[in-house]
Formats: C-alpha cells, sequence, structure tokens
C-alpha cells in the first residue's frame, strides 16, 4: 500500500468533527540567529503561563534541533509527522512535560506539508484546531534565522516575539529577519503585532536600550511598529540551569531571571485582558502556512 492510500484510510477511519471550539492564542517565539535564548525563553514562558492557570502546549517548530525534549528532559514517543502519517491522534503526539506542559515535537512533518495535497492538508488543519479545546495558550518555538519555513510560521503569526541580546550581530540579524518578514508577499502589518524581548542584559536599563536601537532603525526603515515587553538579564541561576537543563523557572524561582520571565508573561496576560490580542487559533495559523494550496480555515478547498 503506498504512503497516498495511507493517508486516504486514516481520512476514512478519523473522520473531522464540524463542531465549533475555542480559539487559542498562538504566540510564535522567534529570534534573527541562533544562540540567543529562544527556545529557553519559550519554555519558561510556557511554564509562567501555566502558573496563572493557562493550559500551555509548545510546538517544536525548529525541527533542525531538537531544544524543548532536551530542556524538558523527556524523549517523545511520536510526533507531527505520526499525525500526517500514521494517523495518530492529538493527543497521542502530544509529550507533557515538567509543570505539565505539553509539547509536540514537529519532527519532520512541518517540512514535508508543502508537499501534501490539499485533501490530506484538510485532514491535517481539522486536527491540528483540536489543540484549540486542549490549550488556552499555543507557543510556536521555530528555528532561528531567515529561512523559508520561519518566515511561513511568522506570516501566519498574528503575535511574534522577537528575542534578540545586545550583541551586535544579534542586532543586525534581527533586523534582517524583520525586513525579510515585512517584503513577504502575504504578511500583513496590520493584522500582526511584533513584540521584542531583550535576552541576557545586564539590567533593566541595558534592555530599554537594546530595544531603542532595534526600534529606530526598525521604524525608519521598514515602518514597522514594535512593543517593548521587557528584559531579561543574564545571571548565574539562569547559566546553571541551562547547563542542568532544566528551566530557571523551575530550578531556581528567586532568580532574577525568573523573574523577568514571570514579569513578562504576566504583560502577555494583560495585555490579553485588555482586549488587545486577536486569538486566531491553531487551524487559522497552519491554513495561512499553506495558503498556497487554498485551504480555508475551516478546511474546505
Amino acid at each position: 500500500m503506498d504512503q497516498a492510500q495511507q493517508l486516504r484510510n486514516i481520512i476514512k477511519a478519523n473522520p473531522p468533527s464540524g463542531a465549533a471550539r475555542p480559539l487559542a492564542r498562538v504566540i510564535t517565539v522567534t529570534s534573527g540567529k541562533g544562540g540567543v535564548g529562544k527556545s529557553n525563553t519559550a519554555i519558561n514562558l510556557a511554564l509562567n503561563f501555566k502558573k496563572n492557570g493557562q493550559r500551555v502546549i509548545i510546538l517544536d517548530a525548529d525541527f533542525g534541533l531538537a531544544n524543548i525534549e532536551i530542556m524538558f528532559g523527556t524523549l517523545p514517543k511520536h510526533n507531527l509527522s505520526d499525525l500526517i502519517y500514521q494517523g495518530k491522534s492529538i493527543t497521542e503526539i502530544i509529550t507533557w512535560g515538567p509543570g505539565e506542559v505539553g509539547f509536540i515535537s514537529g519532527g519532520s512533518g512541518i517540512a514535508g506539508l508543502s508537499n501534501l495535497g490539499k485533501e490530506y492538508l484538510t485532514y491535517i488543519i481539522q486536527n491540528l484546531a483540536q489543540l484549540d479545546a486542549i490549550a488556552d495558550v499555543i507557543i510556536i518555538d521555530t528555528g532561528a534565522g531567515i529561512s523559508d519555513a520561519v518566515l511561513e510560521f511568522l506570516v501566519a503569526s498574528g503575535e511574534i516575539l522577537l528575542i534578540t541580546t545586545p550583541e551586535p550581530t544579534s542586532i543586525t540579524d534581527s533586523y534582517s529577519l524583520l525586513k525579510a518578514l515585512n517584503r513577504h508577499p502575504r504578511f500583513s502589518k496590520e493584522n500582526s503585532q511584533i513584540k521584542v524581548i531583550a535576552n541576557r542584559v545586564e539590567n533593566a536599563a541595558d534592555g530599554e536600550v537594546l530595544f531603542k536601537k532595534l526600534n529606530v532603525v526598525v521604524s525608519r526603515f521598514l515602518g514597522l511598529p514594535l512593543e517593548y515587553l521587557g528584559a531579561v538579564p543574564q545571571d548565574k541561576f539562569l547559566n546553571q540551569a541551562v547547563m542542568q537543563q532544566k528551566p530557571v523557572t523551575l530550578a531556581n524561582p528567586g532568580a532574577k531571571s525568573a523573574q523577568a520571565f514571570a514579569e513578562i508573561t504576566a504583560r502577555l496576560m494583560h495585555l490579553e485582558t485588555e482586549g488587545k490580542v486577536r486569538k486566531r487559533g491553531m487551524a487559522a495559523f497552519f491554513s495561512h502556512i499553506v495558503a498556497n494550496k487554498k485551504v480555508n480555515v475551516n478546511g474546505n478547498v
């Protein structure tokens, strides 16, 4: 039996539900270069959302690396490919890590989305939409840099968290990422919120200086509005937690870096309370990614 026939059989055996579902808040975490603490930020924010009563799932879309599962200290049994090709359910591909935060490994499944036909994409999107009933917040941890895959995720996201550090190369690469995003034919400036987190700074003042440097250039040459979320200071407890492959939020909640993650999460939650966040849900998110296949939010083609 070929792969196409297998997928047809899976679809017939797992008819999608037409029931309306709540929409999850989808936050995409990204960076212009690797090694700036992107995945670490995603995990610590997720844990703080959970502490505040939110159900959280991380989708590890950095399929070249396995940072999320390494820091969670657990090996997933299944990934997105198993949903696509093996007929696994959404609940079966979620791995539950510390603090009852779930995560889904993208594996090679994300890279293979562009090779699937409309029928299969519809099936996948309708299944992924079930995440809206499982989680209040879904954090997408993208790969670093300006690859086509990263840009597709950012274009699809209404809420982007850009992680940058004081290193000149990090600032330059952050600008390059935003420039590439701004040029993308399907990017909507009006429907996207780009928020910046200054990571590994000496203090809060240095974080604000870093943001202003980036914001001045982005505002002048790209005309993109940026919002500053705050700074995460570099401290020895953060370094120790990384070496121990643990989130600092769990390893040392009293550390300055852990407190900074808690404050940034509080700001993100406050924005939602004020009605300044538009929830799109996972169906809309992935439908946007495969827009060239003409699959809409409801899975129709």
